[in-house]
């Protein structure tokens, strides 16, 4: 893939970045070369080999999967200014 000066103005112009014709032509040798470097990634073969959270291998943390009410319902409504059964209490608003 090849950008082109017409494609960095257009690129800049959605951007709403002003770009003068100096830096369109600069930028047009950075972004083929940006690239021309992606491309170079696509040929590497990359089967059978597993993603990897980091480096150095380890395990993720991981919790139980359960459903449970938080136990923080008294504490988020303890500022409420008008409270029923852990629900905030509002002014109706539509008649």
């Amino acid at each position: 893939m090849s950008v082109d000066i017409e494609t960095v103005r257009r690129v800049a112009r959605l951007a709403r970045i002003a770009v003068s014709d100096e830096d369109a032509q600069r930028m047009t040798g950075e972004l083929n070369a940006i690239l021309g470097f992606v491309e170079q990634l696509d040929e590497v073969d990359v089967s059978g080999i597993e993603p990897m959270t980091s480096v150095i291998p380890m395990e993720m943390k991981k919790r139980q999967d359960r459903v449970t009410d938080g136990g923080k319902a008294a504490d988020i409504v303890a500022n409420a200014p008008a409270t029923a059964e852990n629900f905030f209490l509002v002014p109706k608003v539509v008649e």
